[in-house]
Parts: C-alpha cells; structure tokens; sequence
C-alpha cells in the first residue's frame, strides 16, 4: 500500500530528498567503478627484459649511463616501449657462465630475455660445439618458461681457422630458427662496419665498444628488441 501524503508540498519534498539520494548513490557507483579503473592501470607494470650476456651487456670500461643496457634503455623509452632492462651481463661470462647463472638471473617478472654470449668463448678458443651446447641449454631452459628470446651473435676472427669460424658462427642462425629467436647475427657488425673510425668507437683494448660505438650498436639493436618485445603475452 503507497503512503498517503497529506499535501503537495510534502511530497514534493520527499519528491527532492529521494532525487538527492539517488544522485549521491550513483556518484558513489561511478566514483567506485573509476577507482577499479585507476587501480587497473596503477597494478599496470613495464614489461621486463632480462639481457644475459658479457661485458659488452655489462657495459666494460664506460661510464655507467653510456653502457649498453642504459642506452637501450634509452632508445626503447624514446620509442614508447614500455619495458624495464635489467642488466645480467657479467664481464669475462662464457656460455658456461651464463647457462650456470641463468635460474636466478630470471624472475617471475621476467617477459623476455636478451642472449648475448660467446664472445669469450671465442677468445678462449673453445670448441664450437661446446659452446652450441651451452647455448642450447640456455635457449631450452628460457623457452620452458614460455619467454621469448632474442640471440645476439659475436664476430669471429679468421686466424682461428676457416673450420672453426664456419662452425662457430653457425650456432646463432641455427640455434635461432630452431628456438623462433629473433636473431641479431652478429651485435658488432655496426662498429665493424666502420674500420675508419676505429678509434673512435672502440675502447684502447681493441675489443670493446666507446660510448659512440655502443651508440651505433644500440640502433641496429633497437628494432630487434622492439620485435622481441612485441612477442610478450599480454595480460
């Protein structure tokens, strides 16, 4: 049964008091579905990639803002990317080091990860197949984990021998194609390309990239990652 009112202004009042309520509780809904929104995009966290690698991924004999992962870094955020690096280079790292550190170098906040190994290997004159293995292992622990992979190859001098250079430069293709790698093949091939301005874009050991060479690095490497980055599931 409908109440009675006993005059027109009564009702009208209630009329106005029922309007303000009804207002006050929407205001609440819509305030309470923004917040879901807010916090939806506050839990929102940049992608995180992992570059395992040596002292070219540590960044060896540079400042600490003109390494390679602070300049990729860079690269990527004038690009829009939404990822954080995080550095796991170890410098004088084989395939063997990485591989034994690569566990506790992944998280569960890992959504890539960067493979760039071997340099050392070759350096120590280490067999090929050896350092194949070690990568494999690599690539099979990282892909069990549903991750996607970017393999970066290194340059292999010619005074080791025909066979030995075949082999080794080899593994990254291969390797490569059998894991869907996103494959940079050789991570040096911009500083190489450029014998005349050697002094300039390699440090005074002859090995390793200056700050400009590792510039040059980062904008061959950058297209790659972003490729790499655009395999990541998202939630």
């Amino acid at each position: 049964m409908l109440p009675h009112f006993s005059s027109h202004r009564t009702f009208k009042s209630l009329s106005t008091y029922v309007g303000k309520y009804a207002l006050h509780k929407l205001a609440i809904v819509l305030i309470a579905f923004a917040g879901v929104g807010f916090g939806a995009r506050a839990q929102a966290e940049p992608m995180q990639l992992v570059a395992l690698g040596d002292s070219l991924t540590q960044g060896y004999g540079l400042n600490p803002a003109q390494g390679l992962v602070p300049q990729l870094q860079a690269w990527l955020d004038a690009h829009d990317a939404d990822v954080t690096i995080v550095n796991a280079g170890v410098s004088g790292d084989t395939t063997a080091g990485g591989l034994s550190r690569l566990d506790w170098s992944l998280s569960n906040d890992t959504d890539a990860v960067m493979v760039a190994l071997g340099g050392n290997d070759v350096l120590r004159g280490l067999p090929p197949a050896q350092s194949r293995a070690n990568l494999t292992k690599i690539l099979d622990q990282i892909t069990a984990r549903e991750l996607p992979v970017l393999l970066a190859g290194i340059p292999v001098p010619e005074n080791y021998g025909p066979e030995y250079r075949a082999e080794f430069l080899a593994i990254y293709p291969e390797l490569a194609a059998q894991y869907d790698a996103v494959l940079v093949p050789n991570l040096l091939a911009p500083v190489m390309a450029r014998p005349q301005d050697q002094a300039q874009l390699v440090q005074d050991d002859g090995i390793h990239p200056s700050a400009d060479g590792v510039a040059l690095i980062v904008e061959d490497l950058g297209p790659k990652v972003l490729q790499l980055l655009s395999r990541v599931d998202q939630p």
